[in-house]
């Protein structure tokens, strides 16, 4: 069973200290939502968990491997506000590296993930030409991919319009049926029953 602990942890950015003292655990199957005002940290939050940023104190851990370590970076998917694409790669391109740490991807499984995403026919298509809710689809596609247990996805309706909002709905309603874990964020309403909150 997975499980990811987050003990007493102090974010601050200069003399601004986000939170303190934040402590949660998320469970296999469980969707939280982490809601707040803006500037509370909720992204920061997030980048924590990601391992991209480190706390002032505390201690992050899934399945007992620390934020820091392989074990632990294997384990998550990690969608942050900037689309992290490459203007000069096509569509196939950028996900295939996006999707670099999993084993056995082939084109055949990118180019199912670009279409069941949306993007049919723009596969070969060079980023710089797609509009801001294609490229949040392209990084998208990669949840069709991904082996990962642990979601952690920072407005991923971000962009999309009703069409790709219910695709992304279903895929983590998909992904907590199978075991997994996401935490996310979202300024827009939410459809998942039996969600948990954490208020920032």
């Amino acid at each position: 069973m997975s499980k990811l602990i987050v003990k007493d942890l102090c974010c601050q950015r200069g003399y601004n200290q986000l939170f303190s003292g934040l402590s949660f655990e998320a469970d296999s199957s469980n969707i939280l939502r982490i809601t707040g005002t803006n500037g509370s940290g909720k992204t920061s939050l997030l980048k924590i968990l990601a391992g991209l940023n480190a706390p002032e104190h505390g201690i992050v851990a899934f399945e007992e491997f620390s934020v820091n370590s392989y074990e632990y970076q294997k384990q998550i998917f990690y969608l942050g506000h900037s689309q992290a694409l490459s203007s000069e790669l096509s569509v196939v391109e950028n996900l295939e590296f996006l999707m670099c740490l999993n084993e056995n991807i082939n084109k055949q499984l990118l180019e199912n993930a670009i279409n069941n995403i949306g993007l049919n026919g723009y596969k070969d298509e060079y980023c710089s030409k797609l509009s801001a809710g294609q490229k949040r689809r392209v990084i998208l596609a990669g949840l069709f991919i991904s082996k990962a247990k642990l979601w952690l996805l920072d407005e991923p309706f971000t962009a999309l319009d009703s069409h790709g909002i219910k695709i992304v709905e279903n895929l983590i309603r998909k992904h907590s049926e199978s075991g997994g874990i996401c935490i996310y964020t979202t300024h827009q309403d939410s459809a998942f029953e039996n969600q948990k909150v954490l208020a920032l």
